[in-house]
């Protein structure tokens, strides 16, 4: 089987404000953002890749996926982290962006495994809600 990341659903406080942050400093475009404060669509996502983006849903609604899910109190929860794979061009531009908006960063790691193989840089930061998000790249 082939299969690919369709999207990850991150819980935040203020979904319009993460559209932000993932935007503006991040450098991700957003999805459904003017369908969300229509209340047209239940939240909005910022897009990775073609084929996968991220939804930034409020905690509020954690109860209303609980019951969609079937599965008790397995919404609101974070998530390790999620690592987005960029070019080495992209990488340094989002160091450089975070840096720019004080957004703290970890030190940077190397040659950390991911599903390309061996990343020779990465580092971590938070967003808005303490969501933990590794910035890679491969050569």
């Amino acid at each position: 089987m082939h299969a690919t990341v369709d999207h990850v659903v991150l819980w935040t406080d203020d979904p319009l404000r993460a559209v932000e942050f993932y935007e503006r400093i991040v450098g991700l475009a957003p999805v459904r953002v003017e369908e969300f404060r229509a209340g047209r669509a239940p939240f909005p996502s910022v897009r990775v890749s073609s084929e996968s983006i991220l939804d930034l849903m409020s905690r509020a609604a954690a109860p209303v996926v609980d019951a969609m899910t079937g599965s008790d109190a397995s919404a609101g929860q974070r998530v390790n982290h999620v690592c987005l794979s960029m070019s080495e061009g992209e990488f340094t531009a989002l160091r450089e962006r975070l840096a720019a908006h004080d957004v703290p960063t970890s030190a940077m790691t190397q040659q950390s495994f991911g599903a390309q193989g061996l990343a020779p840089n990465a580092f971590y930061f938070r967003d808005p809600d303490e969501n933990v998000i590794e910035a890679r790249y491969y050569d």
